[in-house]
Formats: C-alpha cells, structure tokens, sequence
C-alpha cells in the first residue's frame, strides 16, 4: 500500500473513467505518468519504463478527483461532537433524547439534525424545560435555518422565552455562529479529521460557506500542517467591505498562507429560508397558511447592490436560494449586474427560469441527496407549488452548469450519494422520485468535479494530477453500487491523501 504523502510518478494498470476515456487510443489498463504534479502522459499498461513511485491500480477505475460545491466546514466537522436527531419521531421524542445527550466542555447540550416537518406534535419550551433542565440545550434542525432551545440556552444567549423556544432564519444563524466559535485547536483538529474522511470518498476539493471570515482559518489551518484537500471559501456581507477593502478577488489565494490550496471563493448571500422550516420563498403559499409565502430575507434591490459592488471588486456570486420567487429574483440580480456565479440549491424552479441558467452562464449549485431527504415533505408542503421541485434533468437539458455538493451537515459529505442520488432518484429501496428528472451517470460525475457539468475535469497529457481510484467503473453501476463505492486511493497533485 503507498503510504499517505507520498509522491506518485506512475499509477500502472488502471482503467480510466469520465472525462477523457474517449480520447484514450485503448480500453484496456493503462499507466499514466506524472510530473510535477500534473499528468505527463498516458501509455498503454507495460509500453512505458514506470518512473518514480508507482501505484499499482490493479485493474481499478481512475477518474477525475471529486468536490463538493457547498459544505459549511466547521459545523460538519462538530457534528462528530453533536447527538444525532435525524431518527426523533416527535418533538417529545427529541427532547428526551437531548435529556440523555452527553454536556460539552462550554457546559451546553446541543443536538443536531432533527426534521419537525414530519412531527405530529409541536415543540414547546415547557416540553424541553422539562427533559434538560438547568443545563443548556440546543437542538439544530437539519436545514439549519432553525434552532429549539430550552430556556436557560434562551438566558445564557440573550433571547427572551416565548413559550415555545424555536428561532428561525437570522437568530438561528447567530446562534450556530456561537456555537460553532470554539477554540481554534480544537476545531482545527476536527476540520482536519473531517478532511481526511472526505479525502477517504474522493473528495479533492471543497466550497466552504461557514459564516465567518474564513481566509484567516484557512491560513491557519495551513500554516500548521493542513494539506489534505483544496479549498474555495465564502464572504458573506458582512464581511464584503472588508474583502473589498482588503483587495480579495475570487481565484486569488489566500494571503500569507503556506501554499495554494486555499483560495477566494465567492460572495455568499442567503436570500431565502429553506422547505424544512417553510420559509422558502414561493410563488404560491404553503398549505393551512395561504398567506405564508416564505421569507425573502434580502430585499431585491439590496442584493443587486450587494452583487454590484462584489462583481466589481472582482469577486463572483454565489446565491443561495430555494424558493421560485427567490429564484427568479437572484437570476434578474445576475442579468441586471452582470455578476458571475452560481445559485445555490435551486431546489423549487420556474418553468421559465429554467433556461435562464445557460442564458446567464449562471451554475446551478444543487445538492442531489436534498431530493432524497425532502421527497414526502416536497409532495406535502410544496404540493400546490407549480414551479419544478429540483428539477436537475431539465436544468442540465436546457445547458446549465450543474455543480454538485452536500450542504453538509444538511446532508453527509459524501459525492457518491449525491452521484447515487442524481443517476436514481431514491434510495433504501423506494420507488424513483420524479424519475423524469434523473441525469446519467456521466452527468453526475462530470457535476462532481471542479468545473461541473459542462466543464469537466478530465484525465489526459498536462491536467492537474487530482485523481482517484475507485473498484468501480462509476459510469456502469446503479446508484446502490454508486453509493458503495470503494476509493481504494486519491491522489491531490500527484500526492497521495487517502490509501485504502
């Protein structure tokens, strides 16, 4: 087995996948030399004399290395400290598995994950008062655009009780801000352990949208050691005068870092809430509340300002919104300003903004596996909704840049579930969701890669060497394969992160 760290110079016997297959003169194994970090040339198995350390693939698939376009690094790293509320039936349910949650160093309980969407009974203050007590008590909701705490949580934050104990939107963001705020040591080390994890499934690369001023953990990170993935990261508007001010462009690297593999990312701006806790904003209302429209959480014209002014400075766009009507408005901000970049998770779109993506050269950002979550509360919650609900085959039909991602901790980061998700539109067995929005598998694993759909990584003479190696051809197996995929290898630059 090639020891982590190590410098490739030939991977020998590998069948190549995705991009660049139909350039290869042979479909048999081939090896493919590298140098300095890049692909130098690709032989047929044994033609050439291998040079430097050589990694046998044994017959295994090699394909491009894999990103994930949304993650919010610090807060996926801590759900290895959370307790897990994705398997609570009730509000009581929840708040008696809090009861028995394992209290943190900050003396605080927090839980993450949880659905109320699904729940027959409602969360109130008095219930959870009752399961923790004095010790202060969180529970995230799985979208994150929302929060139930129990009183003495409400104290030590600043909120007055209101009988109920659920914040939603802006407040619930704070709150994950000051949750997520830990020593840096400490936090460090689990950004490193999720990073290997992710390197584990082929990840090369990630999007970080954590809501912080994210360059200075980055060179942090670095400057210690960190060199197991590339990252792009966020500025959200807070922070937009200061990156302006500061000189940050997108693609530049992060400043005074140890090297590259941190760089620029994009504006981050949230401009709606989220299905889960129904602020989605929609053209139509959601069922029992005709007048409840979601929430437009930045007003049209502030966000064209906000695009206007970043686009200028050189930094692109990424925009998250969920609803129609949020959709519509973040596509008429890109036409109007020129701004460049993607929407990010484009869950619920109109029939006539579909097009408009490839129009624009804006990429759809989209996270497959929400699909798979979000099914039954799609068919509930948006059933009089007529616009399309994560509508990736007529996005990619239409020539939109798919871009496929986790929104981890809203989802595990994991490429080969949103891959599975994307290619089946189901899993544990149920029928297809929606089947006619099904992509195929090349799609799937193009909208994997850094470029996207419409630009894929590929495998040929002079690409970066970011490679993985996988027991499986990804483009010939069923989405239940796909997601037990094998990374046996992943190579960033030539250099090994992950030997399985």
């Amino acid at each position: 087995m090639t020891a982590i760290g190590t410098a490739v110079g030939t991977i020998t016997n590998a069948r190549v996948g995705g991009a660049g297959r139909d350039l290869l003169p042979t479909d048999g194994p081939v090896d493919v030399h590298l140098d300095d970090g890049r692909i130098a040339d690709i032989a047929p198995a044994g033609a050439l004399r291998p040079r430097g350390e050589v990694l046998d693939a044994d017959g295994g698939w090699l394909i491009p290395g894999l990103w994930d376009h949304h993650v919010h690094v610090v807060q996926w790293a801590l759900v290895a400290q959370r307790e897990p509320l994705g398997a609570a039936e009730s509000a009581a349910h929840a708040a008696r598995i809090m009861a028995d949650a394992p209290v943190q160093a900050d003396a605080r309980r927090v839980g993450t994950g949880f659905r109320d969407a699904f729940w027959s009974d409602a969360p109130s203050l008095e219930m959870l008062d009752s399961a923790t007590g004095e010790t202060p008590t969180y529970l995230i909701n799985a979208d994150v655009h929302s929060v139930w705490l129990n009183s003495a949580a409400l104290r030590r934050e600043g909120f007055e009780p209101d009988g109920v104990g659920i914040l939603r939107e802006g407040p619930a963001f704070e709150i994950s801000r000051r949750l997520n705020d830990i020593d840096p040591t400490v936090g460090d080390a689990l950004v490193a352990r999720m990073a290997r994890d992710a390197a584990s499934r082929g990840i090369v690369g990630l999007v970080d949208l954590d809501m912080a001023w994210n360059e200075s953990a980055w060179t942090r990170r670095l400057a210690a050691g960190f060199d197991t993935l590339r990252v792009e990261f966020g500025i959200y508007p807070e922070f937009l005068d200061r990156a302006i001010a500061e000189g940050l462009r997108t693609g530049d690297a992060a400043r005074g870092a140890e090297s590259d593999l941190a760089r620029v990312g994009s504006l981050k701006v949230i401009t709606d809430g989220s299905l889960g806790t129904r602020t989605a904003a929609c053209s139509h209302g959601y069922p029992g509340d005709p007048h409840n429209h979601g929430v437009l959480a930045v007003d049209p014209v502030i966000l064209r300002e906000l695009m206007t002014a970043a686009t200028g400075a050189g930094l692109s766009c990424a925009i998250h919104a969920i609803g129609d009507l949020a959709n519509s408005h973040a596509l008429d901000a890109f036409a109007l300003t020129g701004a460049v970049g993607t929407i990010e998770h484009a869950q619920l779109v109109a029939h006539a903004d579909i097009p408009r993506f490839a129009r624009l050269g804006v990429g759809a950002s989209v996270q497959p596996e929400h699909a798979v979550d979000d099914r039954d509360l799609t068919d509930s919650i948006w059933a009089d909704q007529t616009a399309l609900p994560y509508p990736l085959r007529s996005l990619a039909d239409s020539g939109a840049n798919l871009l496929f991602g986790s929104d981890a901790p809203v989802s595990p980061l994991d490429p080969w579930a949103a891959m599975a998700a994307a290619v089946s539109r189901t899993r544990d067995g149920r029928p297809a969701w929606r089947p006619e929005q099904r992509v195929d598998a090349a799609t799937a694993l193009a909208a994997s890669t850094h470029g996207g759909s419409t630009a894929a990584a590929t495998i040929e003479p002079g690409a970066i060497a970011d490679l993985v190696l996988c027991d499986t051809d990804p483009l010939s197996v069923d989405g239940t394969r796909l997601r037990a995929m094998t990374v046996t290898a992943t190579l960033l630059a030539g250099r090994v992160t992950h030997a399985g």
